[in-house]
């Protein structure tokens, strides 16, 4: 169960403050979004959030319930999905899966053969992923940051290159294994974050 307390947080590249004076805690077991329009500092606050960018001015603190974590290991802690993020396209899915629940184990019970059929992706299983469409390659993306075992779960445009069927198992694999961990969507889709319970504006903090 993790918190995250921005404290009067900004973000610069050169001379032009991305945002600024951020100040906003986020609690576990609840949802935010980040909105805003395109090239309004959504992504740059997220990965500030996920610990991967350092910020100009202010702080971020990661705390669990017995003791706060420095930004060298919130990664241990934290899954994104995101479009700037590649999937290795030579292995196939099982191999994939496989591959990353050695760095981030999954969730208990779950498997990647489990994960598999969740995603219907039972026929694709020993196809490369370059083989694979934009919207098969984006449910792959989404299980790999879902399923793993992280209190901190971070959604950077989720239905990127998804139909309606994906929408729904997007808002599915939510509902099922998000309840109790700390989510942070970023998206100027309400498709993509109507479930959350609070919006960060990203307007209100140029």
């Amino acid at each position: 169960m993790m918190t995250i307390s921005l404290s009067d947080a900004g973000k610069r590249y050169n001379r032009d403050w991305i945002f600024r004076h951020v100040t906003y805690q986020l609690s576990p077991g609840h949802s935010y979004a980040i909105t805003g329009p395109n090239g309004s500092g959504k992504s740059t606050l997220l990965q500030a959030i996920s610990g991967s960018l350092l910020l100009n001015e202010g702080k971020c603190d990661w705390s669990l319930p017995q003791f706060n974590l420095t930004p060298e290991n919130i990664y241990r802690h934290v899954s994104i999905c995101a479009p700037y993020l590649e999937l290795i396209e030579e292995m196939t899915a099982q191999e994939f899966l496989d591959f990353h629940q050695g760095f981030k184990p999954f969730l208990p019970g779950i498997t990647t053969k489990s994960i598999i059929e969740i995603l219907g992706l039972e026929k694709a299983t020993h196809k490369q992923i370059r083989f694979y469409s934009s919207g098969m390659k984006q449910r792959v993306k989404l299980a790999q940051c879902i399923f793993s075992n992280s209190a901190l779960v971070l959604l950077d445009e989720p239905c990127t290159n998804l139909d309606s069927t994906g929408i729904n198992l997007y808002h599915s694999l939510i509902q099922q294994y998000c309840t109790n961990r700390l989510v942070v969507v970023s998206s100027n889709d309400e498709v993509e974050y109507g479930f959350c319970t609070e919006r960060i504006n990203m307007a209100d903090w140029k």
